[in-house]
């Protein structure tokens, strides 16, 4: 029997409302200690609630929910009551000291939900992005994969692959023994046409990008405006700004979001040959990492000399004395506000060209490794005119997919993964 564990599963006190969730086989004995009954199933049920003592601790609605049809697939309870501080402590403390129950750990209501069936691993994983969302594009893309879709979309790929193996398995079987099997005539076209889905899949922008933000680095030679137009797309004195060359030593980050569109913005050392100490140098090396490592690279340096794909950007253009460019991609001051405007809406539309498109569900790293796997095996399949071999490849493109839903999976990898989860969820 599984153990019972509570905790609260709203936000943090004090609040209107606070929801404390018990799940577990002792959810209902919970209850019945502290409102005295079990209400009626599904029906919200005003209650006293009481410690072993009789204190009374809050008038709470409560809810029972008795398993498997729930989110966790156990009996549930909820208490919503007063949300605050010393409410929830005395209410949590009350169901501490019942037997066999104890507070939950991270992410541990969800782990059971998949443990029970109710959420595949690909879904568990839309959730936790879906609960750290903080952009629109963001929660539209964690929604699609914790809304299924793409579980569904790997599910129908395995049952074609169940099918495959099956007719190899009974050609194999009922093969004359005097005669070689051969692979069906239709076998490689079929397999293609899911290795071809396969493929749209893994060459969709990634789960990483969208949750990071689109890695935007301003580059250039010192004083050329760089911490002064960091500082102008974040809306925040974040980089000392001054006239002195050498001032930024290290890259500094920030994220934010513009239209509802995430970016993480970086701003670095200024780059020159003649570094004025050690310091200076190893903020030059990590100025040209970040570059390297970007999305995007604005250069406010000379014309010609910043990174291939790098948006020429004329800075300083209140100054009389800026250094002009021919065929600048923008032109602007960061002081006056000139061009700014436009600069932003320019890294919009980019960044939108380069992320998941809207409600789309997007692959991370995890995902992306087995979906490459399981196109490496049907690959390899169709190449293959031993039924055997075809075979086995088959069953290596099955195990990928597998692991994308969970069925063949790590304790580690778990631990990791509802690890992200705050408790009580």
């Amino acid at each position: 029997m599984s153990e019972t564990i509570f905790a609260l599963s709203s936000g943090a006190p004090p609040a209107a409302i606070a929801v404390v969730r018990i799940s577990g086989p002792r959810a209902g004995d919970a209850l019945r200690a502290l409102a005295g009954k079990l209400p009626a199933p599904r029906r919200a049920t005003s209650v006293i609630l009481r410690d072993a003592s009789g204190e009374v601790l809050d008038r709470a609605l409560t809810l029972w929910l008795p398993g498997p049809a729930t989110a966790t697939g156990e009996d549930i309870a909820e208490l919503h009551c007063h949300g605050g501080r010393a409410v929830i402590a005395s209410v949590e403390a009350a169901l501490a000291a019942l037997p066999q129950l104890r507070r939950a750990t991270s992410g541990e209501f969800t782990r059971r939900a998949f443990a029970n069936g109710k959420i595949d691993l690909a879904e568990a994983e839309g959730l936790a992005d879906l609960l750290s969302a903080e952009t629109e594009l963001q929660r539209k893309s964690a929604q699609a994969m914790a809304g299924g879709g793409f579980s569904r979309t790997v599910e129908a790929w395995r049952e074609q692959l169940l099918a495959r193996s099956a007719a190899l398995e009974a050609m194999l079987d009922f093969a004359d023994e005097d005669d070689a099997a051969s692979l069906p005539g239709d076998f490689a076209a079929k397999l293609e046409t899911l290795r071809s889905e396969i493929a749209d899949w893994l060459a969709r922008p990634r789960a990483e990008a969208l949750r990071e933000g689109f890695r935007v680095v301003l580059a250039g030679p010192p004083n050329s405006g760089k911490s002064t137009l960091f500082n102008a797309l974040i809306e925040l004195d974040a980089a000392i700004t001054a006239p002195i060359a050498g001032t930024t030593r290290d890259v500094l980050t920030q994220s934010v979001a513009i239209a509802g569109v995430p970016f993480r913005f970086a701003d670095t050392a200024g780059l020159r040959e003649a570094v004025g100490d050690t310091i200076e140098a190893i903020g030059v090396t990590r100025a040209r990492a970040a570059m390297d490592d970007a999305d995007l690279v604005l250069w406010l340096g000379p014309e010609g000399e910043g990174p291939a794909g790098g948006w020429e950007i004329e800075p300083q253009a209140d100054r009389p004395d800026h250094p002009a460019k021919r065929e600048p991609r923008h032109r602007l001051s960061a002081l006056t506000g000139e061009g700014l405007e436009a600069l932003r809406r320019d890294l919009v539309t980019h960044a939108r060209a380069a992320l998941p498109r809207p409600g789309a569900a997007a692959l991370n790293a995890r995902q992306h490794r087995l979906l490459g796997d399981a196109e490496v095996a049907l690959v390899g399949a169709t190449r293959q005119s031993d039924p055997l071999l075809a075979a086995e490849n088959l069953r290596l493109a099955r195990l990928a997919f597998d692991a994308l839903l969970g069925r063949t999976t790590t304790e580690d990898m778990f631990d990791a993964l509802f690890g992200r989860f705050c408790i009580g969820k």
